[in-house]
């Protein structure tokens, strides 16, 4: 998107020279306004000069004050939109004490990097559960053109009556609330497009749990494009909550145990077969003992309920022969 954002090329005067300057001219002109009222008072034929000395005292005086208002100090990462009379003449950002000319219109902002810390929202996944998701963004004003002229401050700040001040802490206050705001609906775009969970591991589909980097590049780029509009770099933004919504938190937790224990039977019946097979095998290949088929599914039956079951077994001793 095509930015507006200029440098500010008006004049500007070094702050400590012109301080200097304006001080000096304070007590020149009391001065020459003291010595006018002298030559006044002493009706001594210079009365026009002592007139003109206060008159035209009195009005640089007064002109000198209104150039003590066009004094500016810039920390690091801070700038002032200048404005001339509604016109925007560009943007201030050198760090330092200097003086311009005090009819500017003068809006400071921040260029510092801010954190919001998302609360988590309940939306619909893909498959239509709801979850609770929330997000940590880290984000920085990047184009001040954007931030104060193409987006509705008075809308940023949420409020029908109340105005937005030229302070840096109410633009940056009102800015932040777009940012919630395009937070918010960014945030449940992204969560509408995938599931919680592959919960049958019947694909490898990205899901919202084991996405990863994948999803918060992808909640990162949407956040971009969102709030570009205000002049909104977007540093970083990570999903730091992510939970089913309370309603069927323990639904779904009986659902992911019953899975668990599922898989689990699986691989012990894997394994004990196998143990079986290698048993069978063993005893047949070495000849330890020749057994019939009506032995050979016995004992799979025994080993099956020795090697599957959750209790310890119980072993019975047989005193008899093989074909008693």
């Amino acid at each position: 998107m095509e930015t507006k954002e200029m440098k500010f090329n008006g004049m500007v005067v070094n702050g400590f020279l012109m301080l200097f300057v304006n001080l000096l001219l304070y007590v020149v002109l009391l001065a020459a306004a003291i010595y006018g009222i002298v030559l006044l008072a002493e009706e001594n034929g210079h009365e026009v000069l002592g007139c003109c000395l206060v008159l035209g005292g009195s009005f640089a005086f007064i002109a000198n004050i209104i150039c003590s208002c066009g004094f500016l100090m810039l920390e690091p990462n801070e700038a002032r939109v200048m404005t001339w009379f509604g016109k925007y003449s560009g943007t201030f950002s050198d760090t330092g004490y200097y003086w311009v000319n005090p009819f500017y219109g003068k809006k400071k902002v921040s260029l510092r990097a801010r954190n919001l810390d998302a609360e988590p929202i309940k939306v619909n996944d893909k498959t239509g559960n709801p979850v609770m998701i929330g997000l940590v963004l880290v984000w920085k004003l990047k184009d001040t053109y954007k931030a104060l002229f193409e987006v509705d401050s008075q809308t940023m700040a949420g409020s029908a009556q109340g105005q937005v001040g030229s302070d840096v802490r109410s633009i940056m206050n009102a800015l932040e609330r777009f940012v919630r705001v395009q937070s918010d609906a960014a945030l449940r775009q992204v969560a509408g497009q995938y599931a919680y969970d592959d919960e049958d591991n019947k694909n490898d589909e990205l899901t919202l749990r084991g996405g990863g980097d994948e999803i918060n590049d992808q909640l990162e780029q949407k956040l971009n494009e969102r709030l570009a509009l205000a002049g909104i770099e977007v540093v970083e933004a990570r999903i730091n909550y992510l939970a089913y919504a309370p309603e069927i938190a323990a639904v779904m937790l009986r659902r992911q145990q019953a899975s668990a224990i599922i898989t689990a039977r699986e691989k012990i019946v894997e394994g004990a077969v196998s143990m079986v097979k290698m048993a069978l095998d063993k005893l047949s290949n070495e000849d330890v003992v020749e057994l019939d088929d009506d032995k050979k599914a016995a004992m799979v039956s025994n080993l099956l309920v020795v090697l599957c079951g959750d209790d310890s077994a119980q072993p019975v001793v047989n005193t008899g022969t093989l074909n008693h």
